[in-house]
């Protein structure tokens, strides 16, 4: 039996049904769940890092970051890793964000709504559900061997770069659909070529999507073990890479390294969580990044 939900007018009151009453406490409890399942994701992170903060910052100094490693790790600093990190993020970013953006202009703007297309979208997104290490044993297969460029920063970039594609083409895809149509329509009323439009209208108004795909793409790649660990990533140099041929250190192997594999586990742990920590800036500075460049290309969209 359904219960009716009425409006009630007494003594100049509105009172709400039984039905509506029911519905309105069903509706709050729904809030109440999400806020809670809010409050503990927030609670986890906020926990983790004040776990790594509260363990690592001791050892974070001007000589941890600019240093060189000495003993087997156990004293030094971690430059190389750093460095290292900066240098496949930048290869990953130069080889993704080209390729990523002009598929998802292609497949967004020119390509025929068929099965044809649809396939390859399904295949994108399959992409980026495929295991890292996956990716790994492809970069070695690939470039490693087939390409001949060796263990090397090119080699991790490049792999890094496939890894990161996926995630590129389809938060571009999605930042241009959400463009309304009247911004084309509009340009080409007045006579501009497909190109011209999408170049002059739409782009500027998806570029801030564009780039938060972008970032966000790479943040994963910086914290990415396996791929690199099959493809150029070090134990231990105590130098910098003379070139992209070079092997080298990176902040997430070095930390893999410090955390499972080291004959001294107890020595080197503080540096551990130093290195972990650094790592967790690094991202959180690539975040704010995106958050900044979005902030200022959503200003200059909004004064066009």
């Amino acid at each position: 039996m359904k219960v009716k939900s009425k409006l009630r007018l007494m003594d100049g009151h509105c009172y709400i049904s039984s039905g509506r009453t029911a519905a309105f406490l069903a509706q709050r409890l729904v809030f109440l769940v999400l806020r809670l399942a809010m409050l503990l994701v927030i609670l986890v992170t906020f926990y983790i890092f004040y776990h790594i903060l509260s363990n690592g910052i001791g050892v974070i100094s001007l000589e941890f970051i600019t240093a060189m490693p000495r003993k087997g790790m156990t004293e030094g600093g971690i430059l190389p890793a750093i460095l290292g990190t900066f240098y496949i993020t930048l290869i990953t970013a130069l080889a993704a964000f080209p390729v990523g953006v002009f598929t998802a202009i292609f497949l967004n703007e020119y390509a025929r709504k068929n099965m044809f297309t649809r396939l390859v979208r399904l295949s994108i997104r399959n992409l980026a559900g495929v295991p890292s290490i996956v990716y790994g044993l492809f970069g070695v297969a690939l470039f490693v061997r087939a390409l001949a460029l060796g263990t090397s920063i090119l080699s991790a970039g490049l792999t890094l770069g496939l890894l990161t594609l996926p995630v590129t083409i389809t938060a571009s895809e999605e930042a241009l659909k959400s463009v309304p149509d009247s911004y084309r329509e509009g340009a080409l009323a007045l006579g501009a070529t497909q190109w011209q439009a999408i170049r002059t209208n739409v782009l500027p108004s998806a570029v801030p999507g564009i780039m938060t795909g972008l970032i966000l793409g790479l943040s994963r790649a910086a914290g990415e073990t396996a791929p690199i660990l099959f493809t150029g990533a070090a134990f231990y140099l105590p130098r910098l890479p003379s070139s992209l041929s070079s092997q080298f250190m990176a902040l997430p192997y070095h930390l893999f390294i410090l955390s499972t594999q080291h004959h001294a586990p107890d020595k080197v742990r503080p540096i551990a969580y130093g290195t972990a920590l650094v790592l967790l800036l690094l991202v959180a500075a690539m975040n704010m990044t995106a958050i900044m460049i979005r902030a200022r290309f959503r200003k200059a969209a909004a004064r066009r």
